[in-house]
């Protein structure tokens, strides 16, 4: 059994006392320090929250930047691309442009080398046609009458190209 004696009284009085001071001098100073502890807890996570949202928001507008910045290098290139392939068939035109006029010279070149020959050609034969003339005629006309004679010849000759060949 129980005895209740000065003991317990005494006992229990040092127990309640007790309690009063450590509630007073322990217990509410560790609930404050826990309390504050908790709270700093809890910013630590928000402040560490508002920063990975603060790092996911640049990590987002730098891969942004980094997209436009892969089209604009993109289209610099379709530009230097398209101005090359301009430049090339601006070359190849003029190229061919001046190759035509090259040809177009040569030409022009050819139709004045074959008048000359015609001219020396028509000389010779002016004088070959003399010559002969004058050995099958045996008679000696006068200088401008065999000129004329020539000249009719030759004449005919243009006119009607003998053998497709043109004088």
């Amino acid at each position: 059994m129980i005895n209740i004696d000065g003991t317990l009284l005494a006992q229990l009085v040092n127990f309640i006392v007790l309690v009063i001071l450590l509630k007073k001098f322990a217990y509410k100073p560790i609930m404050k320090m826990l309390h504050d502890r908790q709270a700093k807890i809890a910013n630590s996570i928000e402040s560490a929250e508002n920063d990975e949202k603060k790092a996911q928001q640049v990590l987002g507008e730098y891969q942004k930047q980094l997209a436009d910045a892969r089209v604009s290098a993109q289209s610099i290139v379709d530009k230097a691309m398209k101005r090359a392939q301009e430049e090339h068939d601006a070359s190849i035109a003029q190229t061919k442009q001046e190759i035509e006029q090259m040809r177009k010279n040569a030409k022009e070149d050819i139709a004045r080398d074959r008048e000359r020959a015609a001219m020396q050609l028509k000389g010779e034969v002016v004088s070959l046609s003399m010559a002969a003339a004058s050995k099958i005629i045996a008679a000696n006309m006068d200088e401008s009458a065999n000129k004329k004679l020539v000249g009719d010849f030759i004449e005919k000759l243009d006119k009607d190209k003998l053998g497709g060949l043109s004088c």
